[in-house]
């Protein structure tokens, strides 16, 4: 048989009431699970839920109410395991406390974090999560007139509009320089994508640079990507960089995905890693770390980020910036 679903109509909470004999409250009182319900009442409606199929309207729901228990995270990629790693931490603390995530993807662009912002507080959420503190003057408009919380993950370089949960990227930059120069590596370059969309990773590549000439250094040559980092991303600017700055000893990734993929055009070209090229990373991700020769890199509280950020918003926390730190991992490949 063939359903044709034009023809369907919404099942309504009046049918439901309808059905189990009670009234509209009830039936709403139950399927909230707030407010007074006799056993037998709540046995009624479930049963007529379940053979009317009806499906509550969360939309009206949450209109109708001052708040809601959905927390909105508003990410940049969901390509990048960074983000799905925060998404995982922050899971399971509202789970365990009966709140909801949703979330949106901003492909890295502002105007449309605003776009999606402004959507997402439609639904009355309890907090909107996103990344970095850089946003549009419109965004954080609505964000401040909204009433709900916001959580900025993933830096503290920056001025916090409420919570922030994260490290300081421009720190993590200066760590990698630091540990390359202590290493013996002067002729350094960088392979990277789009920096002013990366925020966090353009802030990385300051503190690297900053750190180069505090040393009395400087990079020696550098390759941008447009678009979206990745393995290949990697791969193809890393050739690019050797091929326009011959004689480096060491290169600083924007992250570990485009490291893997600087660490793959060096077995296929048959340069000794790190005797003649050293590699460098950012974020310590595990499949860098499963490779024959480990990715040195700076490992994220990604999971960390998301845990925390969760509990402050479950607990009401004041305003404050909590900053996880980050570890540097030395691996085999510098």
């Amino acid at each position: 048989m063939v359903i044709d679903f034009k023809q369907r109509t919404t099942v309504t909470l009046a049918e439901v009431a309808a059905a189990a004999g009670v009234g509209e409250s009830t039936v709403s009182r139950v399927l909230r699970n707030h407010g007074s319900f006799s056993p037998k009442a709540r046995e009624r409606v479930l049963d007529a839920v379940e053979r009317l199929g009806y499906v509550p309207n969360r939309i009206a729901g949450t209109l109708a109410s001052a708040g809601s228990r959905l927390v909105a995270f508003v990410i940049p990629s969901l390509t990048n395991i960074v983000f799905p790693d925060v998404l995982r931490g922050a899971g399971g603390v509202l789970e365990e406390s009966h709140y909801q995530a949703v979330f949106s993807v901003t492909d890295y662009d502002s105007e449309r974090e605003e776009t999606l912002v402004s959507a997402m507080l439609a639904w009355r959420p309890t907090a909107v999560m996103l990344a970095g503190f850089e946003h549009t003057e419109g965004t954080l408009k609505i964000l401040r007139a909204s009433g709900c919380r916001v959580v900025e993950l993933l830096d503290t370089d920056g001025t916090a509009a409420d919570l922030a949960v994260g490290f300081s990227n421009r720190q993590a930059g200066r760590a990698s320089a630091e540990f390359l120069l202590r290493r013996g590596y002067r002729r350094l370059g960088y392979v990277g994508h789009d920096l002013d969309l990366d925020t966090r990773a353009g802030k990385r590549f300051t503190g690297f640079c900053e750190a180069l000439n505090l040393a009395g250094s400087r990079l020696a040559g550098r390759e941008i990507r447009a678009g979206a980092s990745s393995v290949e991303s990697g791969r193809a600017g890393l050739k690019q960089l050797l091929e326009r700055a011959p004689g480096l000893d060491a290169v600083y990734f924007s992250n570990d995905d485009m490291a893997l993929g600087g660490y793959f055009h060096c077995l296929a070209y048959g340069i000794a890693v790190p005797a003649d090229l050293a590699l460098f990373g950012h974020n310590g991700l595990d499949i860098g770390q499963a490779i024959p020769q480990p990715l040195a890199s700076i490992r994220t509280p990604r999971v960390a980020t998301g845990k925390l950020a969760a509990e402050l918003v479950i607990n009401e926390a004041p305003p404050q910036v909590a900053d996880l730190g980050f570890e540097l991992i030395e691996g085999a490949t510098a």
